[in-house]
């Protein structure tokens, strides 16, 4: 009966299991095969060991793409990843039109992608006619260089991002908020406590698991950035927004080169492992 019940259980994860294996692993592992060749497209050429992944990493600008995704990251911590908790919470505690807000926030995440980019390209275009220009023209406000500097620009493709994503991520937190116990409402509030005090005390405490799955799904996300910097300034000015993610697509799609391509994937894919195993220890020595 246990071999029957074990068949069945088998039985229903195979499908499951036969998509990711063909769509995740088959093309990591090819992409670790490819990184280890010279290749004429696709094709394999013969075997150069780890002479790709010296080459990328001798190339000038490969550190300033690792410094700029780091950048990505640590912005996106500050704004896209407190930004919805923040919505969620206000969302929470409104007395009226929460399906107005809920509604409203999630409106950007149904804007396609690339839409979203080209909107925000124009309004931090750095003539008179970008649309931040022309609100601060309105003001006696010179005409600013949003994108063209260097300081600015990796903080203004993740206020697109955010803007985009951030709305989405919130509902999860309010559906988060929702599920926590009205009983603990209850207790805080006769206990006094004010409403600064059930957000610290109550609701924030009770997202600490929710956030913490986000947070390393914001990071996987973070490093492979890949249209936002591309379609908003091709890396620019002098390569100060170019992610790892535009590397390989220039080396893949511009200098068809996939070995090199692929060599940096690999690299990306593990950072992204060691981040997340580190952040798992971490949370299993805090837990215990």
């Amino acid at each position: 009966m246990r071999w029957q019940r074990d068949l069945a259980s088998w039985a229903v994860m195979l499908p499951g299991l036969v998509l990711f294996a063909f769509f995740i692993w088959q093309p990591l592992l090819e992409a670790i095969r490819l990184s280890l060749y010279e290749a004429n497209g696709t094709r394999v050429v013969r075997f150069v060991g780890l002479d790709n992944y010296r080459f990328v990493l001798t190339q000038p600008d490969f550190w300033p793409a690792v410094g700029n995704t780091f950048l990505y990251l640590l912005w996106s911590l500050i704004i896209g990843f407190l930004l919805p908790i923040v919505m969620a919470i206000f969302i929470h505690e409104s007395t009226r039109g929460k399906s107005l807000y809920r509604t409203a926030v999630y409106l950007p995440n149904i804007v396609p992608s690339l839409a979203t980019v080209f909107l925000w390209r124009y309004i931090f275009k750095s003539d008179a006619y970008g649309g931040m220009n022309m609100l601060l023209g309105m003001l006696g406000v010179a005409p600013q260089n949003w994108l063209n500097d260097a300081g600015r620009v990796i903080p203004l493709i993740v206020v697109t991002m955010t803007w985009k994503g951030a709305g989405a991520t919130s509902l999860l937190y309010l559906a988060g908020l929702q599920g926590i116990s009205p009983e603990l409402y209850e207790a805080a509030v006769i206990d006094g406590a004010n409403v600064r005090q059930r957000i610290f005390h109550v609701a924030l405490p009770q997202l600490y698991n929710l956030a913490r799955t986000l947070l390393i799904l914001q990071v996987i996300a973070v490093f492979q950035i890949l249209y936002e910097p591309l379609v908003m300034t091709n890396g620019g000015p002098n390569n100060a927004s170019v992610s790892l993610m535009q590397l390989v697509f220039r080396y893949a799609f511009e200098k068809f080169d996939y070995s090199r391509a692929s060599a940096i994937s690999v690299l990306i894919s593990i950072v992204l492992i060691t981040l997340t195993l580190v952040y798992n220890k971490v949370n299993r020595e805090q837990d215990m």
